[in-house]
């Protein structure tokens, strides 16, 4: 989806249409979820703070966020893409993988497909959706943002190579801006620069990750789309208004948010031996720390026991402006999910 966020709110409140707009935050405080197009040219985007926002664009408007209608339009949408295949890999609320090598619709042009079904988003939500369409996750990932927004990039079995060899090295899914930067300085700034790095070389530098760039931008992902995504993890943070200095106050927020976790977690029917209290400081440097139970828990009380050990574990650096909890190692991950049959035949359809 488009700015799915700030997209939606323009949905919702016709006023807001064709006007600057940031999901989140406010003038002063909080960090923005989201921002419309007319933002972006002013450089605002998610994750910056609304200060530094709004300070590159003064008509910037702040609006709330409103997960629920999120999640109402959002399962709108997955019905439309259910309509054409079950093979549907949601990644978040506003992206999801579509494998059509066999669709209900008995059409054999993947593009053909992808352009209907961002029609019906338009004219059955009102809203606007790009896609990017490929050999396999990787590839159409990354050709999903190349016309945004509103738009869609086909790359064809023998385009793959070319395509990925001019592609500049941040376009890469997976590369941060941390390793572009590391991979700057080892003189790969595109496709090719990468290509041209030999197995051994790439994880020398960068690890586990160095496998993973060898054969992408060989155009080799092997990795299915998976209807039933398995939850890693779960959790819930709150950024406030003013920074904390006193653990007293940090204590009321933190069982707060250990409340919501619960919830999240009953509601999701699953429990997790890991909690990971998330401190972020009013430097915005960011501090975590973890604690691995014997057992599974969701219930409140010992996940905010938890927390309040971590909170006390260390002395704090400095006054603090968001606190975060998360479970992981859930009990999802000993879950079997059913097998599908196993589709070999990705290069066999049609563009």
């Amino acid at each position: 989806m488009d700015a799915f966020y700030a997209s939606v709110a323009q949905l919702d409140n016709p006023e807001l249409k064709g006007k600057a707009i940031a999901v989140g935050g406010s003038e002063t405080r909080g960090v923005i979820s989201a921002a419309s197009y007319e933002a972006r040219k002013f450089g605002v985007k998610s994750a910056m703070s609304g200060n530094l926002a709004v300070k590159l664009c003064p008509e910037l408007i702040f609006v709330k966020t409103n997960f629920e209608r999120y999640k109402e339009i959002s399962k709108r949408i997955r019905k439309i893409f259910l309509d054409y295949t079950d093979l549907v890999e949601p990644l978040s609320l506003d992206e999801a993988y579509l494998d059509v090598t066999q669709n209900k619709k008995g059409n054999p042009s993947a593009s053909l497909i992808a352009q209907e079904i961002r029609e019906r988003i338009f004219n059955e939500v009102g809203l606007t959706a790009s896609a990017g369409i490929s050999i396999n996750k990787f590839i159409a990932k990354v050709a999903s943002d190349y016309n945004k927004p509103n738009g869609q990039k086909t790359v064809n079995p023998e385009e793959v190579l070319s395509f990925l060899e001019a592609l500049d090295i941040r376009k890469f899914y997976g590369v941060g801006k941390v390793t572009a930067e590391k991979m700057y300085q080892k003189g790969i700034f595109t496709g090719l620069d990468l290509k041209n790095k030999s197995l051994d070389f790439l994880e020398t530098h960068f690890g586990k990750s160095g496998r993973y760039y060898y054969h992408v931008v060989r155009g080799i992902h092997t990795s299915e789309v998976k209807p039933n995504r398995i939850r890693k993890s779960l959790a819930a943070e709150r950024t406030f208004s003013e920074n904390l200095s006193s653990e007293v106050f940090m204590l009321e927020k933190l069982n707060h948010i250990a409340e919501e976790v619960s919830k999240r977690l009953s509601k999701s029917k699953v429990a997790g031996k890991t909690i990971t209290l998330k401190i972020k400081y009013s430097d915005f440097s960011l501090q975590t720390r973890s604690k691995t139970l014997p057992y599974f828990i969701n219930d409140k009380d010992l996940i905010f026991e938890t927390a309040k050990d971590l909170l006390y574990q260390e002395q704090l650096n400095n006054s603090v402006r968001l606190l975060g909890i998360s479970l992981s190692n859930l009990n999802t991950e000993t879950k079997k999910i059913p097998e599908k049959e196993s589709v070999s035949v990705q290069l066999k359809f049609g563009f």
